[in-house]
């Protein structure tokens, strides 16, 4: 009997096949239960591919030289996780598709750089009193107090110019920050 032969059902073979099933089909899906850490799929895999093998190889369940095909199967199956196991180890891991959608995004550089020149450009275009009052707020990080203090103006005008330059930088800027206007 070979891989690639068609047999009618019933047939001798698939009688022995069906025998080693019942026969040798628990104990090997208990050990490969346990060599797959529980995975109880791919443990059904494998003892799957554990009795093509024997399919695929006859001349080692009919060898007279032990009493039991028990051992073959065995170390047959042990091979065969530990492939499983070597070729998933390879691969990356696979992610769902909800860890892909919580997952954070993280902006190209070249994205970020050319961002930066339009903002750059933006607050040129800015009189020099309402770039002051940005720089002093938005890139300092100083408090109205502390940019009112430092631009010697009131604390109210650094508020209003402060509305007013993020408004024109709105209108320069479209498509950056559709969810302020």
């Amino acid at each position: 009997m070979t891989a690639g032969a068609t047999t009618a059902p019933g047939t001798t073979a698939e009688r022995e096949l069906a025998e080693l099933q019942r026969e040798h089909g628990r104990p090997l899906f208990a050990l490969l239960l346990r060599l797959s850490d529980g995975d109880r799929q791919r443990a059904e895999d494998l003892v799957q591919e554990t009795l093509v093998r024997a399919w695929q190889h006859p001349e080692a369940l009919r060898a007279h030289d032990f009493a039991s095909v028990r051992p073959w199967l065995l170390t047959v199956a042990r091979r065969l996780a530990i492939d499983a196991r070597r070729a998933r180890q390879a691969r990356p891991a696979e992610v769902g598709d909800a860890v892909l959608e919580n997952a954070p995004v993280i902006a190209d550089h070249a994205e970020r750089s050319a961002a930066t020149l339009d903002v750059r450009k933006a607050v040129k275009t800015l009189t020099p009193e309402h770039r002051d009052v940005l720089v002093q707020v938005y890139f300092r990080g100083a408090s109205v107090a502390e940019a009112a203090e430092a631009l010697g103006i009131p604390p109210g005008t650094v508020k209003s110019r402060a509305y007013y330059a993020l408004r024109a930088l709105r209108r320069v800027l479209p498509g950056y920050a559709p969810d302020l206007r």
